[in-house]
């Protein structure tokens, strides 16, 4: 079977892996003329997420290139400080997690399927038939047995199949810009932040070479912009932090050179369902639970691995295959959307009580043994331990079984 994955940035490698592992002919198409190499935000990866990993035997490289930070030092704008051993925190959530850059991430799956996929860059598609016939802004139109669409929270294919990005999103209250910038203050595996009423910044590095700047604020509406207008995102950030203190002014200055820069809402996507005929979406196209705060790249590995393992389990069957793989995925998509709501409230104080509960917070944990630690992380965190709950079918298995005569 021929198959078309949009998008090639994590999900859709992943999903390139898993499906010619399983015998399908796979073409990803890709929007960039190439494959990003800037380094871009960190990801986390957690235990169901590195599980799929070691299976496609990659563990060593993704490990090799992981990043992460020790402390965290949080300055408020009225002077208190607090200090976070951050692996207290991580221990509670997850006892198999890593942090990487998405883009060695999407290398290091592009690395590993590009003798076996055939990958398009440059190019987009621009419509697709119900019966698989696709056309493209540059190449020749072509036919496909099944259309994926892994591109991101501003899906292409989504758009096309099943409307207008704002039918399925909802806002749940804030803005993320993550900028590469130079490491001026020598951090190493370390970051400070400062944070005031609705909107934290903070500068941090895994490393003496690099670093990168972060900014989260609130909103009480949505802003007007296009998901591709950089120079209006750069100016949001400007108009949000010109009055902040301690480095931001510099941060800020950095945004006209800066190698890279991402800027999104804070969005979940929430459909009736994934999938229309022979197309279906996987990753931040079909279910993103909102950047940043609900673990999304797990949740698209995890997805690429269940969609490929369920067409695998029902022989190409999409009738069958693909409201399989909504079922399997369906309760951890929807307790993704539950945490990523009470993270973005956390992660962003709205208002000063808000903000010294936070404060207080971290220097209390600071104080406790790591078993009390993790204890308290899980009282007073809805669902902090729902990645690690995931259970994984061996659709390798499943496959060898169901073959048999």
């Amino acid at each position: 079977m021929k198959v078309l994955i949009s998008g090639a940035s994590v999900a859709g490698p992943a999903l390139a892996y898993w499906l010619t592992r399983h015998g399908f002919t796979v073409t990803v198409v890709e929007r960039a003329p190439t494959l990003r190499k800037t380094g871009g935000h960190a990801v986390d990866l957690f235990r169901p997420a590195m599980d799929i990993v070691e299976r496609m035997g990659l563990l060593e490289p993704v490990l090799a290139a992981k990043t992460g930070v020790d402390s965290l030092l949080l300055r408020t704008e009225s002077g208190a400080r607090a200090e976070l051993e951050l692996a207290r925190i991580m221990g509670a959530i997850s006892d198999r997690h890593i942090e990487i850059m998405r883009d060695d991430l999407s290398e290091i799956f592009y690395d590993a399927t590009r003798h076996d996929v055939e990958y398009v860059f440059g190019d987009s598609i621009t419509s697709i038939a119900d019966d698989g016939e696709v056309t493209f802004e540059r190449g020749a139109p072509a036919r496909y047995d099944l259309v994926i669409g892994a591109d991101g929270l501003h899906s292409n294919v989504r758009r096309l199949v099943f409307g207008p990005e704002s039918d399925f999103t909802t806002w749940i209250g804030a803005y993320l810009a993550v900028v590469s910038v130079p490491n001026h203050l020598g951090l190493d595996r370390r970051m400070e932040v400062i944070a005031g009423p609705g909107r934290m910044a903070g500068f941090g590095a895994a490393h003496l070479d690099d670093a990168r700047a972060l900014f989260m604020f609130r909103t009480p509406h949505q802003l007007d912009y296009h998901h591709r207008d950089v120079a209006r995102q750069k100016e949001l950030l400007r108009e949000h932090f010109s009055d902040m203190g301690w480095e931001v002014p510099r941060l800020l200055a950095e945004l006209e050179h800066a190698p890279a820069f991402y800027f999104d809402s804070i969005t979940q996507l929430r459909l009736d369902t994934w999938s229309r005929g022979r197309v279906t979406l996987v990753g931040d196209a079909g279910y993103c639970p909102g950047p940043a705060v609900g673990g999304s790249t797990s949740l698209a590995v995890v997805g690429a691995y269940v969609l490929a393992g369920e067409l695998a389990a029902h022989d190409g069957d999409h009738t069958r295959a693909f409201p399989a793989y909504e079922a399997e995925l369906g309760e951890y998509v929807r307790r993704s959307r539950t945490f990523a709501i009470n993270a973005a409230k956390r992660l962003v104080p709205a208002g000063r009580f808000d903000l010294w509960t936070l404060t207080r917070g971290i220097r209390l944990i600071n104080r406790l043994p790591v078993a009390l630690t993790r204890a308290a992380v899980k009282l007073g965190s809805k669902g902090v331990r729902l990645h690690d709950s995931i259970a994984l079918k061996d659709y390798a298995a499943r496959r060898e079984t169901t073959s048999r005569p």
